[in-house]
């Protein structure tokens, strides 16, 4: 054990001592490595941050809730099969309520844009939400301040308003939003709450960049003509959500006047339709990100074993006499590795140090939870440590098996 200890120690010091003498030429060779690893690092933070991202997204629509609408969730393709649907009765959260065994929570959702101001603070193009009492129990949601409307406020179509987070705080950057009096879309709305910061998602701003106002108020202010009304079942978690579709189907088709030979005119969509939808380009996503980062860590790999093979030629005689003293093959082989390796470490750490630049940048420009996690850096230094050893491996065989005498010869 002691003269492995004292072959790496000795490994270390030479290798460090080449890497200096030859600063320029050992930077340049690290470039390869900097671009593999930051592709590597940079790729899987923000495939992470994607994926989260994604299930931030799906979190909002929660994990035991049925989406009764015209439009299936996600991506539309043969619209034309859609586009005539007769739109959703709100009346059918009600129905829905009374019939079903399964439902412990529904209400109608419709929202549009409108222009949302209080004094000389306005915000253009805000999604308003017309929602029902139930709306923080089906998506979970939290108050970061005041409370959420009443089943009576919402029943008796009263003007008062839950904002967003970033809402309440671009509005109000400097004193409490309750009990404040705001223009939505030109109508006088009382704040009653302020939600939680959710995160913006994969899909916008989301509830952040929204204000919820009750449903009737909606439907009393702006109408829900030509509107998409949507509603939102909450099923019992006991209960499997197949089970519980059936059954909402069922009482759908009842309540919109369907017979047996009809197709439904709506769809009951769930959380799991959207997973689903995205799983096949995700998966492209990985493979291509995967492959570019494996290429650009071969390139890396390639030019670390041509500057090791120079290196070798170089010290040929310093080979030659370290064998005539008495090194063994493998303390030659050791020397060389360690130098690749290390070489290898320090284009990983400054390709790291990149790659928390690119994780800022998908923070900043995509909006997704791009971080980088320990286990990732380990991943990189694990992987530097990898390519260091293939790489370097066939030009520290061919040092170790080089001959004294002929080593001692070499100009």
């Amino acid at each position: 054990m002691q003269t492995w200890i004292r072959e790496i120690w000795e490994g270390l010091r030479i290798a460090g001592t080449a890497i200096w003498a030859n600063k320029l030429r050992s930077l340049l060779t690290t470039l390869g490595i900097v671009i593999g690893i930051a592709s590597v690092t940079g790729m899987a933070t923000i495939l992470n941050g994607i994926d989260a991202s994604f299930e931030q997204s799906l979190s909002s629509l929660g994990s035991n809730v049925l989406h009764v609408r015209v439009w299936p969730l996600g991506r539309t393709e043969q619209w034309w099969n859609y586009i005539n649907r007769p739109e959703i009765d709100p009346s059918l959260a009600g129905a829905i309520a009374s019939k079903s065994r399964y439902a412990t929570a529904t209400m109608p959702q419709v929202d549009d844009s409108y222009l949302v101001s209080y004094r000389s603070q306005s915000l253009e193009n805000v999604t308003v939400q017309g929602v029902g009492a139930e709306f923080p129990r089906i998506r979970s949601v939290d108050l970061q301040s005041g409370r959420f409307f009443s089943r009576v406020e919402d029943r008796a179509a009263r003007s008062v308003v839950v904002l967003g987070a970033t809402v309440a705080e671009e509005l109000f950057p400097a004193v409490s939003p309750l009990d404040k009096t705001v223009s939505v879309g030109g109508r006088k709305f009382q704040v009653v709450g302020v939600l939680a910061e959710q995160g913006g998602g994969l899909f916008g701003s989301g509830l952040d960049g929204e204000v919820l106002v009750p449903f009737p108020a909606f439907e009393a202010n702006w109408g829900i003509q030509g509107e998409s009304v949507d509603v939102e079942v909450m099923v019992d978690a006991s209960v499997p959500m197949s089970r519980a579709k059936t059954e909402i189907i069922g009482i759908v088709r009842v309540e919109r006047g369907l017979d047996a030979a009809e197709d439904n005119n709506f769809e009951v969509g769930q959380q799991s339709d959207l997973r689903a939808e995205f799983a096949p380009p995700q998966a492209a996503i990985y493979g291509i990100g995967l492959f570019l980062t494996a290429l650009a860590l071969v390139v890396g790999g390639i030019g670390v074993m041509n500057i090791m093979f120079v290196s070798v030629k170089e010290r040929t005689q310093e080979i030659g006499i370290r064998k005539a003293v008495g090194a063994k093959k493998r303390t030659i082989l050791l020397q060389f590795l360690i130098e690749a390796v290390i070489i290898c470490l320090i284009g990983g750490a400054i390709g790291i140090v990149l790659s928390l630049g690119i994780a800022s940048l998908a923070r900043s420009v995509l909006g997704v939870a791009a971080s980088l996690p320990l286990s990732t850096v380990a991943l990189a230094f694990g992987i530097c440590t990898a390519v260091g050893v293939g790489f370097g491996l066939a030009p520290a065989w061919t040092g170790a098996q080089a001959e004294p005498v002929e080593a001692l010869r070499y100009e």
